[in-house]
């Protein structure tokens, strides 16, 4: 959620600022600004709405020819979306860009209008702007230091002093930055697709680090104002794959790239066709001991590990509780030291979950992060890391990042499972196997595009709709169901199938279209009969089924068949129809697919 950009070099800052914040439209914004130097002052131009129309009104003004400068898009948390509320904040000494939450800005509002400070806005963010003029001194080092003392919360900031023309001054806590490191020029960024045109070279910031950037230096600081060497990193993926490659969203070049995600991320870690998870520092019978799993994520991660929950628990054993990162530190949960508590997230900086796995390693449990971010905040502080090899996902709704979560947490079923003793080795190679012929099996199951293009077409007209499905279909029912919701607005909801007739049941008529997933062998006959209760009731029916299931017009209305799979790994397939249909009807809306309204792509906030 938000993005900030900053630009120093020979190049029209405004431009470029402009281009990296484009980059970083997927995270999700309300609003957009740039603050750039001209001559001896500090430029502002920012607007409410999307950049469009901050371009729109660049163009109708006179533009400076700067060469530094920084640039936002607002996730708005304090205050409406407005003009006013937008970023950049600052005075004509001190402006700045802000991602996070400061929680003591009623405090620190508070003191600075005892001191004279009046404020404009609504936002928490104004806050560190005037606190950053009062405590200038005219070094900007010894200003920054004093201010970070002062503030609690997450935050990133992109900082000019009008004294400073000629650089950036950058500081976090706890909200990702990063700092790259071009030829004669150098950038501020929140992600590295925002500076991948430039360069592939980036500093990780870590809590409470200070950058110092100019065109040509950057000098890295702690919170004392000491200075500290830092590693140079290189993205291993360069901007085309931030770029859509002719498709018309990049939910559906994400959906068609799972293929190759899921293969890419399995392969390193198989070994004589069996799960090798060593480079991950899951070392052979490290697991053997687990008393229990705890599996913490939000949104679709979290769908992840329930399908996870399922195959684990059959395969090896062990019990496995799946908690909503937000509700997880708040219910007091009973962890042990003999517990491992599985942590997945694409970004790498849920708020949510990154509070959990500290509250996990207070309680000296082992944490595992699942990411698909290098050098993430949830990836450095765990214990152990299975990084996910999906590239940049640049869409909202999470597509090819869930399926290699699955793949993943398969993998490590397998692993606890042949080392706890629940399953043989053939058993286990077998399964191994069978998951790497996945992505070939995902790649046929593309080809039902068609189909669900057509289904989508019947649902595009619903207000409501019902995901039902059993075990592992209920599960991945759960996914189908957000998936529709966040990108068409149509609300829906996902039911354990045998539990219709305990009330929701009395929602279902001919305005009520049901989905419903029906993969699971020894299961097929009871949700059969689930969906004839629902037709009874007026539904018009859609299956998503294996190829071997036959489903009669009294059962189902459209049905989109599937290759026939080992009943465990039919999440890894059955998810693409469901993608594809939530992608088609939201499309058919008319709606803005990679960019729905109010949602943000990593949710660093509470």
């Amino acid at each position: 959620m938000c993005g900030i950009v900053g630009y120093v070099g020979a190049k029209n800052c405004i431009d470029v600022l402009i281009d990296g914040l484009s980059k970083l439209e997927y995270r999700g914004y309300d609003s957009a600004g740039i603050a750039v130097f001209e001559k001896n002052k500090i430029w502002v131009e920012k607007t409410k709405g999307r950049l469009a129309d901050l371009s729109a009104k660049l163009e109708q003004s006179s533009r400076p020819d700067s060469h530094c400068g920084i640039g936002h898009t607002r996730w708005a948390t304090h205050g409406e979306p407005s003009d006013i509320n937008s970023h950049p904040h600052g005075n004509k000494r001190v402006t700045i860009v802000h991602n996070g939450i400061i929680e003591n800005y009623r405090e620190l509002k508070k003191f600075l209008d005892g001191q004279g400070y009046k404020f404009e806005s609504e936002t928490d963010t104004e806050a560190i702007a005037k606190l950053l003029d009062y405590y200038y001194d005219g070094d900007p080092l010894d200003t920054i230091t004093n201010v970070i003392q002062n503030l609690r919360g997450s935050y990133a900031l992109g900082i000019l002093f009008r004294d400073f023309p000629d650089r950036i001054y950058a500081v976090r806590m706890e909200s990702p930055l990063i700092v790259g490191a071009g030829k004669g020029e150098n950038f501020i960024a929140s992600d590295v697709p925002a500076i991948l045109k430039y360069t592939r070279d980036y500093y990780l910031l870590e809590k409470e680090e200070i950058a110092e950037v100019t065109a040509k230096k950057i000098c890295f600081y702690d919170i004392h104002g000491q200075h500290i060497e830092k590693e140079l990193n290189t993205a291993t993926w360069d901007v085309d794959a931030a770029e859509k490659g002719g498709y018309e969203h990049f939910m559906r070049k994400e959906i068609y790239e799972q293929p190759v995600a899921v293969k890419t991320t399995i392969t390193p870690r198989i070994r004589d066709n069996m799960p090798n998870l060593e480079e991950c520092g899951i070392l052979p019978g490290s697991l053997k001991d687990i008393r229990r799993l705890f599996v913490v994520a939000c949104g679709t991660a979290m769908h992840a590990g329930m399908v996870g929950k399922y195959v684990i628990e059959r395969l090896a054993r062990v019990e496995v509780t799946v908690d909503i990162a937000s509700e997880f530190r708040y219910r007091d949960p009973l962890i042990s030291k003999k517990d491992l508590v599985v942590l997945i997230t694409q970004s790498g900086e849920t708020a949510d979950t990154l509070a959990a796995l500290r509250l996990a390693k207070e309680r000296g449990a082992r944490t595992l992060a699942i990411v698909n971010v290098k050098g993430s905040s949830i990836a450095r502080e765990a214990d152990m890391v299975i990084y996910t090899h999906a590239g940049p996902e640049i869409s909202v709704a999470s597509t090819k990042a869930y399926s290699v979560q699955l793949a993943v947490m398969y993998l490590l079923a397998f692993s606890l499972a042949y080392e706890r003793g629940e399953i043989t080795r053939e058993r286990c190679m077998e399964l191994t196997e069978k998951l790497q012929q996945i992505p070939e099996q995902i790649r046929e199951t593309l080809q039902t595009e068609d189909v669900c293009q057509y289904v989508a077409s019947k649902l595009v007209s619903a207000d409501s709709l019902l995901y039902i499905g059993r075990g592992l279909d209920y599960a991945l029912s759960m996914e189908g169901s957000l998936k529709l919701k966040e990108i068409s607005y149509i609300h829906s909801e996902s039911y354990a199938a045998g539990e219709l007739k305990h009330g929701t049941i009395s929602l279902i008529t001919d305005l009520m279209p049901v989905v419903a997933v029906v993969t699971q062998s020894a299961l097929v006959e009871k949700t059969i009969s689930n969906m004839k209760e629902v037709k009874a009731r007026g539904a018009k029916v859609t299956a998503i089924c294996r190829q071997s299931v036959e489903l009669t017009e009294d059962v189902a209305d459209h049905v989109v068949k599937l290759p026939d799979v080992e009943d465990l790994l039919m999440p890894m397939i059955a998810v693409v129809p469901l993608q594809l249909i939530a992608y088609y009807t939201a499309v058919l809306k008319g709606c803005d697919v990679d960019k729905p309204r109010n949602l943000a792509k990593s949710v660093t906030v509470e």
